[in-house]
């Protein structure tokens, strides 16, 4: 089927670059192919064929092509050409999660973490519950090689205090590298800690006390819900669309109740959410017309599956009221317990809260990630890294749609390393965990993750262990599963 897009695309001017090309091309099929005028099974003007069509080059049509296919809205066959896959409008996009629950059961989910989570070493278990990749896809050796160095040409190799502010060289390195999500820092901006979570809670005790309320995504993760309990604050959710993020108008009606956000605006855990730059921008807007500080997660930010890093709403800030938080745990070494964050004109309490908390950041490691940045080498890691992410995302989703029961929905992220599976309104997600740990197959039940028994029929799988025969098999016989729970209900 052929495709005519200059009506409506307008681009014939040579003078365009061809990211603004190519990402305007991508919307439009992706919008024809939601909104069924093009159908499963119909297939694309080829690649030089719709260059000449449309006037534009044959680069701009294959990165459009490609990222289309690595989104799971075409496929490319062998010796025919570029086809619609299966319309994700009915099979492949989980429900707008926009209505805001009413009367929802709170759910303590330590006891069933502390079991999901425990012994992660165990080789005869199939673990699908976590949200990192696989140490087989991290650098292990060049990672080694590098502390070794590090270690080597530190003064006081590597056993005395860093300074408070942390490692001057990975900070350095933070602030070159942050030019990818539209920053433009200085390293003197940046603060290092202990992982993001630590990040996350400095900031939030920069910018509120005990008895405020601090705005968060629902569906949203357990340990953030958790960690701002744990600081004496109150919670205010705000409902997360799937492709979009939080109900901004939603939001708006809240703020005169709010102290803070909290927001993962690239891909939110769990839906891989992702939201849309304008809508980040509005975002900073909004919250900068009432002063309101937002304290923003980029812990995936860097697992995107598309040829362009999504931006961050720090990008936007003109007030220092965004607090910048990540880390390095989803894409080079979880266990160095490296993170930052870019807190604004919040820096100098958070360096005394840091001061009083936690003094210095562990010293060889974060040398150790400072060098690795410096020498070139993380680049090359990420792009293959998100190659194997991207991969792995669109296998799982497949043995998903051909083993689970057919009224099953999942999201389609465009980042991370998860997938959020609404399951059948029978199934109890605890229950499933016991009957598939039974099998050696451990998956992340939706109330654990979330901390709500609203979502007791979701689960969230993890897709960031390379798609091999036996994993294949352990989510064949989760469907199973699956299956038998829904035929008892019935």
């Amino acid at each position: 089927m052929r495709i005519n897009l200059k009506s409506s695309m307008h681009v014939t001017d040579k003078g365009l670059e061809t990211d603004f090309l190519y990402v305007q091309l991508l919307e439009k099929i992706k919008w024809l192919i939601r909104n069924s005028t093009f159908k499963p099974g119909d297939k694309l003007s080829s690649i030089r064929a719709f260059s000449r069509e449309q006037g534009i080059s044959i680069t701009t049509v294959y990165k459009a092509y490609a990222e289309l296919e690595v989104m799971g809205y075409i496929e490319a066959r062998p010796k025919s050409g570029y086809y619609v896959k299966a319309n994700r409008k009915h099979s492949y996009l989980i429900p707008k999660e926009i209505e805001v629950p009413e009367n929802v059961e709170e759910f303590s989910p330590y006891d069933m973490t502390v079991e999901v989570y425990k012994n992660l070493d165990e080789e005869n278990i199939i673990q699908l519950s976590l949200s990192a990749p696989a140490v087989t896809l991290l650098p292990r050796a060049k990672l080694n090689k590098t502390m070794a160095q590090a270690i080597r040409t530190s003064k006081d190799g590597g056993i005395g205090y860093e300074e408070i502010q942390g490692n001057k060289l990975l900070r350095n390195e933070i602030a070159r590298h942050s030019v990818n999500w539209g920053g433009n820092l200085s390293a003197n901006e940046i603060v290092t800690t202990q992982g993001c979570i630590e990040a996350l809670q400095f900031c939030l005790m920069a910018v509120t006390n005990p008895g405020d309320a601090v705005a968060i995504e629902t569906p949203g993760f357990f340990r953030i819900v958790n960690l701002i309990k744990n600081l004496g604050l109150t919670v205010i959710k705000i409902p997360t669309d799937p492709e979009t993020g939080p109900d901004l108008k939603y939001l708006k009606s809240q703020l005169p109740n709010i102290k803070a956000c909290l927001f993962t605006p690239n891909f939110n855990n769990p839906l891989g959410s992702c939201m849309p730059e304008s809508n980040k921008e509005e975002l900073v807007e909004l919250l900068a017309q009432h002063e309101i500080p937002l304290i923003e997660d980029d812990v995936f930010g860097e697992c995107y599956f598309g040829t362009t890093r999504p931006k961050t709403c720090k990008s936007f800030d003109k007030k220092g009221l965004v607090l910048y938080c990540s880390s390095i745990s989803k894409t080079l070494a979880p266990g160095y317990r490296v993170g930052w964050c870019i807190p604004g004109k919040f820096i100098n309490k958070v360096l005394q809260i840091k001061t009083t908390h936690s003094l210095a950041s562990p010293g060889p490691t974060h040398a150790t990630v400072g060098l690795f940045f410096n020498t070139g080498r993380l680049d090359l890691h990420l792009r293959k890294l998100r190659s194997s992410l991207a991969t792995q995302c669109r296998q799982y989703g497949q043995a998903i749609r051909k083993y689970f029961p057919t009224n099953t929905q999942i999201s389609n992220p465009g980042g991370g390393c998860f997938l959020w599976i609404r399951l059948d309104n029978g199934i109890d997600s605890n229950k499933l965990y016991q009957k598939a740990i039974d099998k050696k197959i451990r998956i992340a039940p939706g109330n654990m993750i979330t901390g709500e028994n609203c979502f007791s029929n979701y689960i969230r799988i993890g897709f960031g262990h390379p798609f091999t025969r036996n994993l294949e098999t352990s989510l064949e016989i989760l469907g199973q599963l699956i299956t038998e729970m829904i035929a008892d209900t019935q």
